[in-house]
């Protein structure tokens, strides 16, 4: 996957994106994610290690190998963890479809907010399988933008986040991929793939979400898209602004936001 390819971009803004959403959903994303001492774990995707602090601080004695396709991400997230004081993890920049590890290398793999922007996911759980032990585990989270419900229901915000999902189709990805999760384990050749949802609901009386998620991690990646959407003609300026509106409505007073993740744990024969 081509830097180019990641619909959100790099920019500053994007990687305080990506922290703010980790560490609203670490709970409810990774607090059944535990990895025995002395495994190694390969992290595929760790973007600026938004998701790497918390894996290697909850499993303090496993090791940890990072990777990611962008080498300004790796170096964010090498510095964030040397400020984080964490060093059970090492990084290297390398590609998803060429993987530089010999067959059956690592216990564990751990995979989130990644087969999203890929061509060829399938593809991309058998070059894991190869590098994964047998019996080990793949562990693989990502989101699902068609779950997304919220009052005030608003036709432009529909609308604003049509345009990210139909963006980001255009590069190849897709951002209805956690519904799918299932039958992407099977058709891989993992047994035992045991996919559950993650059922995120915001309302005025959990202002820690309605800041970290609805705003900080949803609306922000909707609106990073803006200036896509508009040279595409996927919509005029002045629906964008009346989207948007609508999605802050939401997380207004009287607002309520709803979103979905899915994990998949699979283990390989």
């Amino acid at each position: 996957m081509p830097d180019q390819d990641y619909v959100h971009g790099y920019s500053q803004r994007e990687s305080d994106r990506l922290n703010d959403q980790a560490g609203t959903l670490a709970e409810l994303l990774h607090n059944d994610t535990v990895y025995p001492p002395g495994s190694t774990v390969l992290e595929v995707g760790c973007g600026v290690g938004a998701q790497t602090v918390i894996l290697a601080r909850n499993c303090p004695k496993a090791r940890f190998t990072a990777i990611d396709i962008s080498r300004t991400s790796i170096e964010a997230a090498k510095a964030l963890l040397a400020r984080e004081k964490i060093t059970n993890v090492s990084f290297e920049n390398a590609d998803i479809f060429e993987l530089p590890y010999k067959a059956e290398t690592f216990d564990h793999v751990f995979v989130c907010f990644v087969l999203e922007h890929l061509r060829n996911p399938v593809e991309a759980l058998l070059r894991l399988k190869k590098v994964l032990k047998k019996e080990g585990t793949l562990t693989v989270i990502e989101g699902d933008h068609g779950s997304t419900f919220f009052h005030p229901e608003g036709r432009a915000a529909q609308q604003a986040i049509n345009c990210l999902i139909h963006l980001q189709a255009r590069l190849g990805g897709n951002t209805l991929i956690g519904r799918q999760l299932y039958p992407l384990l099977k058709n891989a050749g993992f047994k035992e793939p045991d996919v559950s949802p993650r059922f995120v609901y915001v309302d005025s009386s959990k202002p820690e979400l309605v800041e970290g998620f609805t705003r900080n991690t949803f609306i922000a990646m909707v609106e990073g898209v803006k200036q896509l959407a508009l040279e595409a003609r996927l919509i005029d300026e002045d629906q964008w602004e009346q989207g948007i509106r609508e999605l802050h409505a939401a997380a207004a007073t009287d607002g309520v936001f709803c979103y979905t993740f899915f994990k998949g744990v699979a283990i390989k024969s």
